[in-house]
């Protein structure tokens, strides 16, 4: 007999991004043609990711995007990247890295505030970053000339693994450079 968690993981597996509760029950009402509450979801996913926490599969269910989704288990990783070939990926620059960080922490914020923050033009990252699909123009700013503002994209909280920003890394637990002068606090 068919049950709600067989049509759930089927729902999630076949999803290329994460699936959020609401687009699950959704489906299955359309579907099975019966009411479905959030509770119910819930606890079906919890038993799922249960399912998948034991040694006997290579992925499991995470929570991602304010959804879930089947990633494959950290120790797999280095595996799937020999696999895929990520290592002919282009990585991100430095600096392309350093403006994300900015923007990540900084969201909404302009051109002209990045570059106040690193010193240095930022077009290049910018417009390498809008490319990748990382960044996305927020709107504009109310000060004159109305410049554009940037904030990271579901792509950027698909691809670093975050539910929500407050999973960024705080300040305080990024440890501090051993070349760094003066006394540590």
């Amino acid at each position: 007999m068919e049950t709600i968690e067989l049509h759930i993981e089927a729902i999630i597996f076949s999803a290329k991004q994460a699936v959020t509760e609401a687009e699950i029950i959704s489906t299955l009402e359309k579907t099975l043609e019966i009411p479905v509450s959030a509770k119910q979801v819930q606890q079906y996913i919890e038993q799922l990711t249960q399912k998948y926490n034991n040694g006997n599969f290579s992925y499991e269910l995470t929570p991602i995007s304010d959804g879930y989704q089947f990633l494959t288990k950290t120790a797999y990783h280095k595996t799937i990247s020999v696999f895929l070939n990520l290592k002919a990926r282009k990585k991100l620059s430095t600096s392309a890295l350093e403006t994300l960080s900015i923007i990540a922490y900084k969201q909404p914020i302009t051109k002209a505030e990045i570059e106040q923050i690193r010193g240095v033009n930022c077009d290049y990252s910018i417009q390498k970053l809008l490319e990748k699909e990382l960044i996305e123009i927020a709107g504009r700013s109310e000060v004159p000339g109305r410049p554009l503002l940037y904030g990271t994209t579901q792509l950027f909280m698909d691809y670093f693994g975050l539910h929500t920003l407050s999973d960024l890394p705080k300040l305080k637990e990024i440890q501090p450079q051993t070349n760094q002068i003066g006394t540590p606090e």
